[in-house]
């Protein structure tokens, strides 16, 4: 059986979970080893099981417990060589580091890293095979990208950035530079660009989206989720029936 899971998703943090019943990966680990046993234990699972840990870029929400929970649990990491370059020195053991560029299995698994439009030395999105379905995790990113879209493309389930409201983020309380890195091409998806991007994906066979990195002060979840709903049920999808969507909870599991 296949397991898709948020752990924790916003700003502050951004961790997953997919097993496909015998491999068992995380996806980024942007919290504390003490959170991520407690995430865990919420879902039934444990650190000491977890295969590998693959993260897609260096910044601190996406890696915050990646050294301290690879060291205690002998996890292997992989990790694109930039964003093993750009981690702190001695974050990770070297021995445990596993430098991807191109698409690779962890049991019968296979994962397919893909380029993404952030400010990180290498960043990539993650989609993942099993059981002859694909699944996949993109977020941080300035635009969609024909790239990333084409990966991205045929995901059964997909945690999708919808991290701000544009009118939010202009009328908002951040300094100018701030607001011009989130909304720029290395920045990360607004509501809107989420909108348009879930209309595709289910136009070509998507079933489940999870909106996820949410923005704390610039964005609302029932704001995020209006808008793509609002998009969809005018294209004529019956959200609810043809598809479900929903928003990945920013402290707690969430499940599709």
């Amino acid at each position: 059986m296949i397991t898709f899971i948020s752990l924790i998703s916003g700003s502050s943090g951004n961790a997953s979970f997919f097993s496909d019943g015998t491999t068992k990966l995380l996806i980024d680990c942007g919290m504390s080893g003490v959170k991520l046993k407690e995430s865990l234990a919420a879902i039934g699972e444990t650190p000491e099981d977890i295969d590998a840990l693959l993260l897609t870029h260096e910044h601190i929400d996406h890696v915050r417990g990646a050294g301290v929970v690879s060291r205690r649990y002998g996890i292997p990491v992989y990790a694109t060589q930039g964003t093993h370059s750009a981690l702190d020195a001695g974050k990770i053991d070297e021995s445990n580091i596993k430098i991807v560029s191109d698409a690779f299995e962890i049991g019968d698994i296979e994962v397919r890293p893909f380029e993404i439009p952030h400010d990180a030395a290498e960043p990539v999105g993650f989609t993942l095979t099993a059981r002859g379905e694909k699944y996949a995790v993109a977020t941080d990113m300035g635009v969609m990208t024909r790239t990333a879209l084409d990966s991205i493309t045929g995901s059964k389930k997909i945690i999708l950035e919808s991290n701000h409201d544009l009118e939010m983020l202009k009328l908002g309380s951040y300094p100018f530079p701030l607001k011009r890195r989130i909304m720029g091409e290395l920045g990360h998806l607004s509501n809107e660009t989420a909108a348009k991007t879930a209309l595709h994906l289910v136009r070509n066979g998507t079933e489940h989206i999870m909106l996820g990195h949410l923005s704390k002060e610039n964005n609302r979840p029932e704001i995020a989720v209006l808008e793509t709903y609002n998009l969809l049920s005018a294209a004529g999808v019956n959200v609810g029936k043809d598809m479900t969507l929903q928003v990945a909870d920013r402290y707690k599991p969430t499940s599709f």
